[in-house]
């Protein structure tokens, strides 16, 4: 028998608190698994409870502080000895404050041993009802709020944020949110997950149910995301859908990236340039920060060009006008200095895009 396992994620640890006790309650025998990351010292602590109390804590030196060294080193290992106890019928894994469920769900996929004893039911994101737009919107990074989950993580906390809402199952504020933080958040996440005023509304066995389907998650979250969106129904918030077939023109996205890469927005997507054919590129930013990284292999499917913004207020005149600018014109060719296009510092060389 698989045990299932509720993942917790956020990236505050108040919200995160108030919904791990939510959860300790609704569902039936359950076991919480509370991790935390101490970058300075590079130590993860390890706290284990249930309703009668506090089971174990140990604190585990890491090689490296980072997500993935967590995962590897005590995570995953303690949810599978935890599922194999028998005294619970549940777990819920309260991951360290930054860390995305996403990297658990795929090491998780591909580790068979430990999904014989234990599954994913269940991913909810915990946002604090206090400021979330600034949250998702804002330019705060984690290391500014000491919520970083290595010495050289610079990620932004919307960036953060804003993939963990679109991965989760259940959305849960810790408590009332306003109607355009709440129309943010829907409009942010997977059509069919709940947002909601606390995990209350969410009964356990639901919970436990099959609410994360692997596949479906990936189909959503991912940077080649395809098919039309649902309309936004939530007042204040705006969506903007730029699509073409055509690729991005190295030097005008270079000189010229804060036109969509900036501002109080999520951003997020696909593009392709014109010497990495092949490649499908990845586009992720919030509040004024942005990623692009080389994703995958385009495969047998065309390469297109996506990036869907969302924000709040009205959406800026120009970001249509901007995204047809950097697109590379029909006809139009671009020289190739040195087998080189600008990007090498994010992409690599581009004789390795092949």
């Amino acid at each position: 028998m698989r045990i299932p396992v509720v993942l917790l994620s956020g990236v505050d640890p108040d919200a995160m608190a108030a919904t791990m006790v939510g959860l300790q309650f609704d569902l039936p025998s359950a076991v919480a698994c509370r991790h935390t990351i101490d970058v300075e010292r590079g130590v993860l602590t390890r706290t284990v409870s249930d309703l009668s109390g506090i089971v174990e804590t140990h604190e585990v030196l890491l090689e490296h502080a980072c997500v993935s060294c967590a995962i590897r080193a005590d995570i995953l290992p303690t949810l599978e000895r935890l599922a194999r106890d028998g005294r619970w019928r549940s777990i819920v894994a309260h991951l360290p404050v930054g860390a995305e469920a996403a990297q658990l769900c795929t090491a998780l996929a591909h580790d068979t041993r430990v999904a014989r004893h234990l599954r994913v039911s269940a991913v909810v994101t915990a946002v604090g009802s206090q400021e979330p737009v600034r949250d998702l919107l804002g330019d705060d990074l984690l290391a500014e709020r000491g919520h970083h989950c290595a010495s050289d993580d610079r990620r932004g906390v919307g960036e953060v944020l804003a993939a963990m809402i679109e991965h989760a199952d259940v959305v849960a504020f810790d408590g009332p949110a306003d109607p355009v933080a709440r129309g943010l958040v829907r409009t942010l996440a997977r059509p069919d997950a709940a947002v909601l005023d606390g995990v209350h509304d969410v009964g356990g066995e639901v919970l436990l149910g099959r609410l994360h389907q692997h596949e479906r998650t990936l189909a959503w979250s991912s940077p080649v995301r395809t098919g039309a969106l649902t309309d936004v129904r939530a007042e204040g918030v705006w969506r903007v859908d730029l699509q073409s077939l055509q690729p991005f023109h190295p030097d005008r996205l270079l000189a010229s990236l804060e036109r969509l890469g900036t501002g109080a927005h999520r951003s997020r997507g696909c593009f392709w340039l014109p010497g990495r054919p092949g490649r499908a590129l990845a586009w992720d930013g919030a509040g004024g920060q942005l990623s692009i990284g080389d994703h995958a292999s385009w495969g047998v499917r065309r390469a297109f060009t996506r990036i869907v913004l969302i924000g709040v207020g009205t959406a800026p005149a120009d970001l249509r006008p901007a995204f047809d600018h950097l697109l590379l014109a029909p006809g139009e060719t671009v020289p190739a200095p040195g087998g080189e296009d600008g990007f090498e510092p994010w992409l690599g060389p581009i004789r390795d895009a092949a």
